[in-house]
């Protein structure tokens, strides 16, 4: 193969190779594109969401509220295809801010074309900028796919255990007995 023949086939590859991928902070006017993405990712994890707007109301909550960043990746041809939301934090073992990065989902259609990966990045390059100590993320056991983009990366496995004690049933309990008390 000739010198000009080789450059015509990277030259082709090149042409082949993914798109750029956008990554962009989410505002008030993208809460519904958010949402869709964020129901996706809800069915992903199989939660049960017994309000359709709920999704919803939480992301526009959080934006109106600046209480989480959330990030959406767009992919040229293909639209907004992938979203993070990202919680900020306290470290009281670096005596420092942390991330929690809470939700990263792409959408079927935009799989194998970096928009997870480029949200990733996106979430570090903002960490840094914000002289963030680190980033905190976790997974399913079963999420290998995840676990790769984040190991290579840079995530590291840690050695704690994750505990959660869930309190939506007592919550509810809690409300109802206190609304029956004050009637």
């Amino acid at each position: 193969m000739t010198g000009q023949a080789a450059q015509q086939q990277v030259n082709q590859a090149a042409a082949q190779a993914d798109p750029p991928v956008a990554v962009r902070a989410a505002g008030e006017a993208d809460v519904e594109t958010a949402a869709a993405l964020f129901r996706g990712y809800l069915d992903f994890y199989e939660v049960d969401v017994a309000d359709p707007d709920g999704p919803r109301a939480f992301l526009a909550e959080r934006i109106a509220k600046d209480e989480s960043l959330v990030l959406l990746a767009d992919v040229p041809g293909s639209g907004t295809v992938g979203f993070a939301q990202v919680y900020r934090a306290f470290s009281s073992l670096t005596l420092s801010t942390a991330w929690i990065l809470n939700d990263l989902y792409v959408a079927p259609a935009g799989r194998r074309t970096g928009a997870g990966r480029a949200l990733l990045r996106e979430v570090l390059r903002r960490a840094r900028a914000a002289g963030v100590a680190g980033v905190q993320l976790e997974t399913a056991y079963d999420n290998t796919v995840a676990q790769g983009l984040y190991e290579a990366e840079g995530f590291v496995r840690e050695e704690f255990h994750v505990y959660f004690h869930d309190l939506g049933a007592a919550a509810s309990t809690a409300a109802s007995t206190e609304a029956s008390a004050e009637g």
